[in-house]
């Protein structure tokens, strides 16, 4: 069944064709929410907070966006309300949930390169999390979560060609401040491979990598 039938029906009272909207795209507000927060007790409580708003305010929804839109409007809020209300969050550490989380794919059982992987990830993440809530949001939708300009645009109300000199302003940032907290690459270093989207951004934001960031 498409996501459309599913709305109306969601919007009809039958509760039946949320659960199942829920079960579609609960991994991915999990993963918006967790990347806002980097806490996965929190992001837990927003994920299952989003998905009530939402459930409350379906029978508004018109279906002037798309649904999942609408439903990524309502977490992304919600989660940068709540980091705004915890305050400045302390550095980066290495048990991080988003580094843990990070890890389970990649580490691969390794003691040395999972210590290795959590450095790395922890000086991104310390980067990520720096930038303004609008930069940061961006990034994610982009570049974490696979949004195109457009798509992002409208979650973010704004324009497509705001998004792009976001992006690019993100990219400028996290570069600066990778090269000021980074050391000397070691000479041994485990591969990380494109297994997430938190991969694929590391490795285009690697500042040793021999390419330079478009």
């Amino acid at each position: 069944m498409g996501v459309d039938e599913l709305v109306e029906r969601a919007r009809r009272g039958q509760g039946a064709a949320f659960d199942e909207l829920v079960r579609r795209y609960r991994e991915r507000i999990f993963a918006l929410t967790l990347h806002i927060t980097g806490s996965r007790s929190d992001a837990d409580d927003l994920t299952q907070e989003a998905f009530v708003r939402a459930w409350r305010r379906i029978g508004s929804f018109e279906g002037r966006s798309h649904f999942f839109t609408w439903l990524y409007r309502i977490a992304l809020n919600r989660a940068l309300n709540h980091r705004r209300d915890q305050g400045r969050r302390p550095l980066v550490s290495v048990d991080d949930d988003r580094i843990l989380a990070a890890l389970a794919v990649d580490a691969e059982g390794d003691p040395r390169g999972a210590l290795l992987l959590a450095e790395r990830y922890a000086l991104l993440l310390s980067a990520l999390d720096a930038l303004t809530p609008a930069l940061k949001a961006t990034v994610i939708l982009v570049a974490l979560q696979g949004m195109n300009h457009a798509e992002a645009a409208e979650v973010l109300g704004t324009q497509v060609g705001t998004i792009g000199w976001r992006m690019h302003e993100a990219r400028r940032k996290l570069r600066a401040s990778l090269e000021r907290e980074s050391s000397p690459p070691p000479a041994w270093r485990p591969q990380m491979r494109a297994a997430s989207r938190l991969e694929e951004l590391l490795a285009r934001l690697d500042p040793w990598a021999p390419e330079p960031i478009a």
